[in-house]
């Protein structure tokens, strides 16, 4: 898990990123993470680890027993437009067939999973994962997240974790 530096971040922002870091390490199957605000901008993300193409790091081409499947580099750059564009459709989606709020989004795929939940004020999480993990705990984890951050993420810090994206670009 690569995050921006949490040196001068309020206490707010730090916990958002221990709760993301918690998500990304404590839940098996998640590839990626990302943080989205209501207007497409990445606010928090996991960014994978090694880019040797094997998953863990020592170039053999071979995961270890037990190694966490990483997922390209700039995974969560992407994830996050991904994020933000199912976020808007479903949205849309929801309101043309009076549906009200979307709470959660779960995309199945051949070779993975993207998940989308609502966490306050437009801002969204999204999640990356493997074909083969457990659709229910993941969601419920995300759950878990939004419980715990969505009080925390107030436009203060929204905009305190943006310009900590920013400077680490």
């Amino acid at each position: 898990m690569t995050a921006p530096s949490t040196y001068g971040l309020s206490t707010q922002a730090r916990n958002l990123q221990w709760l993301l870091t918690d998500l990304v390490e404590e839940v098996p199957g998640i590839v990626s993470v990302a943080v989205v605000s209501s207007d497409g901008l990445l606010l928090l993300s996991s960014e994978p680890g090694p880019t040797a193409g094997d998953g863990d790091g020592d170039g053999d081409g071979g995961a270890e027993p037990g190694a966490r499947l990483r997922g390209p580099r700039g995974a969560t750059a992407d994830l996050a437009t991904i994020v933000s564009g199912i976020g808007s459709l479903t949205t849309g989606a929801a309101q043309l067939m009076d549906g009200g709020g979307v709470k959660q989004t779960m995309v199945a795929m051949e070779h993975g999973s993207v998940f989308v939940t609502a966490i306050s004020d437009g801002s969204l999480l999204g999640v990356h994962a493997t074909p083969d993990c457990d659709m229910s705990v993941v969601a419920y984890h995300m759950a878990l997240f939004v419980g715990r951050a969505g009080h925390v993420l107030t436009p203060e810090v929204r905009s305190e974790l943006r310009q900590s994206m920013e400077n680490t670009s």
